[in-house]
This record gives C-alpha cells, structure tokens and sequence, in this order.
C-alpha cells in the first residue's frame, strides 16, 4: 500500500502529485450548494496548483447532455480532460494508464458532486491503494448532507481532508519560494 498518511507525518505524502477536477460542468454546478463559494475556491486552487505543480486532469460527466466544463475553471496550464459515463474516474483506463506511466501516487481532488462522482472515484482510488486528499471547500453536492455524509465516508476509508488554502500553503511548503508572492495573490483575492 502507498498510504504515507499512515505514518508519523500527518503532511501530505512528498510522492508525485495529481490535481483531479471532477465534473464542474455548468448543468450540474447550477443548483449546487454554496456553489459561488465552491467555484472561487476550485478557481484559486487551480491557479496557485499551476504554478507549484503540474499533472491536472479534468473530467466531463456525460458532456453531450451536461455539456462542458465552466470556461473560467479551465486550468491554463496543461491538462489531461476525461471525457466519461462512469461515475468513478478510478474505472478508466485513460486515467489509471497516464497515473502508472507518470508514477502518481498522491490525489488531490476537487469538484462536483460530493456523494456522486467524487465519492466514488475516491473510495475506488483508495482501494487501488493512492493517497486521496479532499479539498473539503472545493466541492459540493446540490444537498448540504449528502456533501456531509460523503466527506465521512471517504475520510473513514482513508481519504485526508483539508481546505483549500491549507493544500496551497502545503503544497508552497515555505514563503521563501520564489512563487509564494504570486501565490499570496491568489490566496486574497
């Protein structure tokens, strides 16, 4: 098993990391809850992962009916999208081959919705033996207990939760990266 979190350190694992954005397509965001909160922090999530990491994959639920991701959500930087039926992302073999051949061990996810996609694309990472951080103020469901109930779930079966601007701060690991200035602006804004 890959679990780091296991050990003494309760900091995200060193391993190669993968920022997954599920699903944040405008028909499923528009009666999320919190959903303005929610697209400000994937927003600056993503513009502070960009600039500390790379690998981003971006997944579409069904994008023929739900259609595509929300324009202002898509990362500047380069990223994998995953178009897909399945609820879990953990199910396909695009992912899972790009993961092995990068040698990413080490999620960091965000999205919508909570009880849905993003719970189980989480419960089958885990089983498949990856870190899975949960960035707790990043995603939602359109039920306030059904984000809740999901959050316990996952965190009972391994997963780590955080907030978005702790795994930024984590992610920066001191202020005297060259970065951190572009990093604090993300962070007020």
């Amino acid at each position: 098993m890959m679990k780091d979190h296991e050990n003494s350190s309760d900091k995200i694992s060193t391993k190669v990391k993968a920022l997954l954005i599920i699903d944040i397509q405008e028909k499923i965001m528009r009666p999320i809850f919190n959903k303005d909160s929610i697209i400000r922090n994937i927003k600056k999530l993503i513009n502070a992962y960009q600039i500390l990491e790379e690998n981003i994959f971006v997944s579409e639920q069904n994008p023929l009916k739900l259609g595509q991701t929300i324009p202002e959500l898509l990362p500047k930087a380069e990223f994998n999208k995953i178009e897909k039926m399945e609820f879990s992302l953990a199910n396909i073999q695009e992912i899972l081959t790009e993961l092995k051949n990068k040698k990413i061990t080490n999620l960091i996810v965000c999205g919508i919705e909570t009880h849905i996609c993003i719970q189980q694309t989480v419960l089958d990472f885990l089983h498949k033996g990856f870190e899975v951080i949960l960035i707790s103020d990043a995603m939602s469901s359109r039920n306030r207990i059904d984000h809740e109930i999901a959050l316990q779930r996952m965190t009972q079966k391994g997963a780590i939760l955080t907030t978005t601007e702790s795994i930024i701060f984590e992610l920066c690991k001191t202020a005297d990266r060259k970065e951190f200035k572009e990093i604090r602006k993300i962070i007020i804004s």
